[in-house]
């Protein structure tokens, strides 16, 4: 067998032979698979997805996202939400425990006292998928043993075609599949899967509206994700995002200032904008509504300390922003900007329209007007053709721009994709090795950059315990690097300054001061 892995074959999970109609309206499906009814008011369908016609986007404004019939829906009974990915999803969740508890459900973190138990999926990368589809697998022996246990999969894996039909086939223990566009839907789609005894789908190809007023459970009291926009536009070759977000909605600018303005006035700490493709934020709007300039411009007035953003396209990092963010202020120095290759040849096979040397001119514009930012970027290695001298271009550029840090990973084909449809003819052995080499060298620069640290005061939002030692505290300062110090639990959730007494790779330690000239 050759290193390579075969493509997938997806097509035995569109064999629907055995499955038989068993009623059909304008409104909904039933049929009967292997002996279960599952209901389908829509499923996902790529050809649906890929059309990017410019229809007009509704703000929604209900007054009660759930139905007041269903408000003691889950009295007695326990959710448990699992979220997979990116920052979006974890918002996503937040949203979802919103409504849960307004239906009068409690939330768990033991999934033997779940009465509901969501997997909010991530479809980035196949890694992500398949620890997903292995959760499925362990729930089985569960819901077998508790049959009145409701299993719901939501999330970006929900919008492919071939996840849903695979669940069809192959996991009828699962009772809901629902989207990214209609998570507003989950208390009336929940109610069908509790008292319909049937597997309820609904997935929209085609994107939602921007929905307000939506209920939420934030994580903590200290950090909170805002989103701004939702969908991208860019369709790189190898991003699935596209097609399970949707195309690029904007929120108005006043509903996303006012829901910053009450943050801090709750006495959040730090706000992060979200959005798939965050700083082509506003261009979709109708009139002269500004892009993120002017948001960030705004917020900027806000009485909030610390603001960031993620996920940034190089495209569309304009002149005007640059010149927002140097102000500084609540507008914090941390730039992520994903450049995934140093090779130009291969960023045009990926599709992300701009050339390493476009690429190097705009992080050299940002890095001159905020000089003190850190700077952080994603790489992917091994992308169909890549040659030896292509990935030492990586490297070279690696070298060149110093990320304080990078996201690494190794391609993975999606489904659906136009990268899935080149030849991967790149060995997962050659893969590997490249990986290593490129992960030495941002290790050894990010050592390097955090030496600059040694004895320095920095400015430290405490976060909490650190996940290996509840006797030690763990914060970030404004560029994010991660910062670990003993103190009182008194402080988390507070600014403090901490003055560093050890620079290791990823990481820095240090020992808590009264105050101090600081560095961020």
């Amino acid at each position: 067998m050759s290193d390579q892995k075969k493509a997938k074959d997806y097509s035995h999970y569109f064999d629907f032979s055995d499955a038989r109609i068993i009623s059909e309206d304008d409104e909904k499906k039933v049929v009967k698979i292997k002996g279960r009814d599952i209901t389908i008011y829509d499923q996902p369908n790529y050809r649906s997805g890929r059309k990017r016609k410019r229809e007009e986007v509704q703000v929604i404004r209900p007054d009660h996202i759930v139905p007041s019939e269903l408000a003691n829906l889950g009295k007695g009974k326990k959710f448990l939400i699992r979220t997979y990915g990116c920052q979006m999803n974890v918002h996503d969740s937040e949203n979802m425990s919103g409504m849960l508890l307004e239906m009068g459900f409690e939330e768990t973190t033991e999934t033997t006292e779940a009465d509901v138990i969501l997997l909010n999926t991530c479809a980035i990368r196949e890694n992500a998928e398949n620890k997903v589809f292995g959760e499925i697998g362990h729930l089985k022996p569960l819901k077998l043993e508790k049959p009145e246990l409701i299993i719901g999969v939501c999330g970006c894996m929900s919008q492919e075609e071939s996840v849903v039909s695979r669940i069809l086939q192959k996991h009828q223990h699962i009772d809901l599949i629902f989207g990214t566009h209609n998570i507003h839907r989950l208390p009336t789609l929940l109610q069908g899967a509790i008292f319909g005894k049937e597997m309820v789908v609904e997935v929209w190809s085609k994107e939602g509206d921007v929905v307000e007023n939506m209920p939420r459970k934030r994580q903590n009291k200290t950090q909170a994700w805002v989103n701004i926009m939702y969908g991208c536009d860019k369709f790189c070759t190898y991003c699935i995002v596209p097609y399970t977000r949707g195309k690029e909605r904007s929120r108005l600018p006043e509903d996303i200032i006012n829901e910053v303005r009450d943050l801090a006035r709750q006495g959040y700490k730090e706000v992060t904008l979200l959005g798939q493709n965050v700083n082509a934020y506003g261009k979709d709007l109708p009139g002269d509504y500004g892009g993120l300039g002017e948001l960030m411009d705004a917020i900027h007035k806000i009485d909030i300390p610390r603001v960031r953003f993620t996920t940034s396209h190089p495209r569309d990092f304009d002149d005007h922003l640059i010149e927002v963010l140097a102000q500084g202020g609540n507008l914090v120095e941390h730039i992520h900007l994903p450049v995934q290759h140093g090779n130009t040849e291969i960023l045009k096979l990926m599709g992300r329209k701009y050339s390493r040397e476009q690429y190097v001119t705009l992080a050299s514009k940002i890095k001159k007007a905020i000089p003190n930012a850190s700077f952080t970027t994603d790489l992917i290695v091994g992308f169909p053709n890549e040659t030896d001298e292509q990935f030492e271009d990586m490297l070279t550029l690696v070298e060149e721009m110093q990320f304080d840090a990078a996201f690494t990973y190794i391609y993975s084909p999606r489904e659906g994709t136009p990268a899935a449809r080149m030849e991967d003819n790149v060995p997962m052995e050659t893969k590997k090795k490249r990986l290593a080499r490129l992960n030495a060298l941002v290790n050894s620069i990010s050592e390097k950059r955090n030496l600059d640290y040694q004895d320095q005061v920095v400015e430290v939002l405490v976060e909490g315990e650190s996940k290996k030692n509840p006797d030690v505290l763990a914060g970030r300062t404004r560029t994010n690097r991660l910062v670990n110090f003993v103190g009182p639990k008194s402080v988390i959730g507070e600014i403090v300054y901490i003055q560093v007494t050890e620079a290791k790779t990823w990481s820095l330690n240090g020992k808590m001061i009264e105050t101090a000239e600081v560095r961020v």
